[in-house]
């Protein structure tokens, strides 16, 4: 059993109801379950495998979910990185390696069964890429239309092949990200369509599962978590999905939820440094990291609360400190990620060298997307292949 809340002034909803913010005061709507009513244990989820619906007494869909099998990805120890940085026990969750290269696929298996459960029959969003290539997988999945927005010339261009490959109807408008959801918000309240990027509060239950996997990988609770932060939904589900544990005596503490955003877009850090009550949007965000590249942040609000409760931070870091992270995780760990991804073992090697992070810490950086999401930004920064004549000798004088 659950219901829709308000996350600020508490008016209830019930769960059929097709909304995505509150009516009375406009703000964001949580998922909130009977925790009295829930009964599992740890050796029911351990029996089944690693994955989303391991978790399913925690997801609000009781019809059979439009599933390609997504969770479980790995939990890497980033031993050299970690040498490097002084830091014993830093781990990577590579979300990357979920069925359609990002952790958005977590939230869409949800997101999309949900509109299966409540009679919807087109889904859309606003994208900066993983979200459209997601919703176009789960939705052929499905059997049912999809409708994207991007902002023109702004996407990764791996990320729109997944979406046009997929069948969704792409749609690029000349204006950002910010603009886009706007749009598509509008065209899905005056028109029937599923609203399914992160103000949908179904997506999010998804996406807590992350949290979930790293608790059940680690065999405890690490003391940080580090996550890219561009729409804010992924810190926030990860700590819902926390605090929900917390409630069912699976958890005696929280991890200190930290967010890295990059430098040119970067409202929460600001919101945190100055302790501002709420999320000043950037108007104009730009990064190299198109996947966090987004100026008003829809959770903003539910992310400053995680960060806050828990005693983390939020951090910015360059777009050079981005791409030479993603190339040491590519070339000491052999984990090949988009730049967004690289921004939060960024962040921990920044935090380090500010002096804020315990060196005794048990971190866990989430890593959001696949190296191929976006192969323009790896070629630019790469040396092109070695073009020699065909024969031994040549290959002898170049190695």
């Amino acid at each position: 059993m659950y219901r829709l809340v308000c996350v600020d002034c508490g008016a209830t909803y019930p769960p059929d109801e097709i909304l995505y913010t509150c009516r009375r005061c406009g703000h964001l709507l949580a998922v909130e379950y009977d925790m009295e009513s829930i009964r599992v244990d740890r050796d029911q989820w351990n029996r089944r495998p690693l994955s989303v619906w391991r978790y399913r007494e925690l997801l609000p869909v009781t019809i059979e979910p439009v599933t390609l099998q997504e969770g479980g990805t790995p939990l890497y120890h980033l031993s050299r990185i970690g040498e490097e940085l002084g830091l014993r026990h830093l781990y990577a969750k590579h979300e990357g390696m979920n069925p359609s290269g990002s952790f958005k696929d977590r939230g869409m298996t949800v997101g999309v069964s949900m509109a299966l459960q409540l009679g919807k029959t087109t889904v859309a969003c606003a994208s900066t890429g993983n979200t459209s290539a997601s919703l176009a997988v789960y939705a052929a999945k499905a059997g049912i239309p999809a409708v994207v927005l991007l902002p023109s010339g702004k996407v990764a261009l791996g990320k729109v092949a997944q979406a046009l490959m997929h069948g969704a109807r792409v749609i690029s408008i000349r204006g950002n990200f910010d603009r886009a959801l706007e749009m598509v918000h509008e065209l899905c309240l005056t028109h029937g369509l599923y609203l399914l990027n992160s103000v949908n509060p179904f997506r999010l239950e998804g996406q807590k599962t992350i949290g979930f996997e790293v608790l059940d990988q680690l065999s405890g609770v690490p003391d940080r978590m580090v996550l890219p932060v561009g729409n804010a939904g992924n810190i926030s589900a990860v700590y819902k999905g926390f605090l929900e544990l917390s409630a069912l005596g699976f958890m005696d503490r929280l991890p200190m939820m930290t967010g890295i955003q990059a430098a040119g877009s970067a409202p929460v850090v600001r919101a945190v440094r100055e302790n501002l009550p709420v999320v000043i949007p950037e108007p104009d965000p730009e990064t190299v990291a198109t996947a966090i590249r987004i100026g008003a942040p829809v959770n903003a609000e539910k992310a400053l609360t995680a960060i806050r409760k828990t005693g983390g931070t939020a951090e910015s870091v360059t777009d050079r400190e981005i791409l030479a992270m993603q190339k040491d995780l590519a070339r000491k760990e052999g984990i090949g990620v988009e730049p967004a991804s690289a921004a939060s073992v960024a962040g921990v090697k920044r935090l380090v060298e500010m002096g804020e992070i315990d060196r005794d810490e048990r971190i866990v950086c989430v890593v959001t997307g696949h190296l191929l999401k976006d192969p323009e930004t790896v070629i630019k920064q790469c040396e092109p292949p070695i073009e020699i004549d065909a024969d031994l000798p040549s290959l002898l004088s170049v190695l």
